[in-house]
């Protein structure tokens, strides 16, 4: 039986409302749309709906508009149905609904990642501890010690010790094997990157040893080093090692395919820094594609780098991405409708709300506020006495400026730039909140919850106007 939803909302969003309802299945829900008698159905307060709801006594849901500032728990204890938040936007009511996609479980995950601090020797240790605590926060697993080739990385035990008393996991990564060994002797969860032949320096100690080829790209010597491995007892963790695009990438992606073949039991490392730094790309994308390769092959460690500036959010970019798949694997599914977090240039569906219904919107409006929003045609702007619908923002001046005090030009400036960088990216605007671009902007608790509040101009203003 089809389960009875009650969809509250206002004057303004009732016709585009009943028409995203119009296209859900009948089998898949029994909904009822009550207008609440508000103009706009964010506005509708709890008192309103306290006086003037009647829900069916078949209701299943009562779903009440995002951006409203109603209690669900209250109001489904004075009502006795349940009450839920929905969708900010009208157009995400089928995904919030569980259609096309719907919202996904992205709690599991089971690739671990290693986060390197490459300079971590010539750190104090008030800065390493820091650094380390801001990638762990970002979604890192493990902390990696990178040693710089030549230097002495003298208090090594030390800072082992400093990141094991909070409760982190470390690895080592160094080329001197004297630093290897100590590292394990300090307890150093990994060291990297050993060989067939420097094996041994993890052998006595907790460490799990990652693997390398040696020399690079010879499967046979990894596959020897893991046998030794599995002879002498220890942990290990093998690495066909990565490689930077035109010094060998399609080569090293099929070393990874292979390997997975030679050795279809082993744990296998990407160290994915070797794309994401030396690429001239944004990284979501090319971590997105790696972590793919990561799961189809069943790598479930990842080695991340973010040192170059384009790269400051591929630590929670990986954290996303792995999360994702996870998920997308878990179902057979393509990972497409699980998350947003990897979509920081583009948005999957930018504009919902249509020209048609912003014209509609427009003819409404009453005051003299100005009303800023983006469809697919542009930038709208519109009053009770204009409305404009433009490309640029700087065209939108000489309508706009007549009888503007600066701290409302200084507001309709500020907002009509970043309405003109959706409408040229393709990303979703609502207007006096700033524009998401997935990890890189993560939503503050209870933004959703809470009306915008007024630009500080505009409270200057106000607060000139009363002095």
């Amino acid at each position: 039986m089809a389960e009875k939803l009650v969809l509250l909302t206002g004057h303004l969003a009732e016709a585009p409302l009943r028409r995203i309802v119009a296209g859900i299945e009948e089998n898949k829900f029994d909904i009822e749309i009550i207008n609440m008698g508000v103009k706009v159905a964010a506005l509708m307060t709890e008192a309103i709906v306290l006086r003037r709801l009647r829900p069916p006594a078949d209701a299943g849901r009562v779903i009440f508009p995002g951006r409203a500032g109603l209690d669900a728990a209250r109001l489904a204890a004075h009502f006795g149905v349940p009450f839920a938040r929905g969708p900010d936007e009208i157009a995400d009511l089928p995904a919030f609904l569980g259609l096309n996609g719907g919202l996904r479980d992205l709690s599991r995950f089971d690739i671990t990642i290693f986060a390197e601090i490459v300079d971590a020797g010539e750190l104090d240790e008030t800065t390493l501890l820091a650094r380390a605590r801001a990638l762990v926060a970002n979604g890192a697993d493990v902390i990696d010690l990178g040693c710089r080739p030549g230097r002495h990385f003298a208090d090594l035990e030390a800072k082992i010790a400093s990141l094991r008393a909070e409760g982190m996991r470390v690895s080592l990564d160094s080329g001197d094997p004297e630093e290897l060994r100590r590292g394990a002797l300090a307890g150093a969860e990994f060291l990297l990157s050993l060989t067939e032949t420097t094996l041994p320096l993890a052998a006595g100690t907790r460490a799990t040893a990652i693997l390398i080829p040696e020399p690079h790209g010879d499967l046979a010597s990894l596959v020897r080093a893991a046998e030794k491995a599995t002879a002498m007892g220890m942990k290990f963790i093998v690495d066909p090692i990565l490689d930077p695009i035109h010094s060998g990438l399609a080569a090293s992606l099929a070393r990874y395919h292979e390997t997975r073949r030679l050795l279809p039991a082993a744990e296998m490392l990407m160290g994915t820094g070797n794309l994401t730094e030396l690429t001239d790309a944004d990284s979501a994308g090319v971590t997105a594609i790696l972590l793919g390769i990561c799961s189809e092959l069943g790598v479930r460690h990842v080695l991340t780098v973010q040192v170059s500036p384009h790269t400051r959010q591929t630590l929670a970019e990986h954290d996303a991405a792995r999360r994702m798949l996870f998920a997308a694997r878990a179902d057979q599914a393509l990972p497409r409708l699980y998350s947003e977090a990897l979509l920081q240039i583009h948005d999957r569906a930018p504009y919902p709300q249509q020209a048609a219904d912003l014209a509609a919107l427009a003819g409404a409006v009453s005051d003299a506020n100005f009303r800023i929003a983006v469809a697919e045609d542009g930038i709208h702007v519109f009053n009770n006495r204009l409305h404009l619908v433009r490309q640029d923002a700087f065209s939108c001046y000489p309508d706009l400026a007549p009888g503007l005090d600066p701290a409302h030009a200084f507001y309709l400036g500020a907002e009509l730039a970043k309405a003109e960088i959706a409408f040229r990216l393709g990303k979703r605007y609502v207007q006096d909140e700033p524009l998401r671009f997935g990890v890189a902007t993560p939503e503050t608790e209870g933004a959703r919850t809470r009306l915008a509040e007024a630009g500080h101009t505009l409270r200057a203003r106000d607060d000139a106007a009363h002095t």
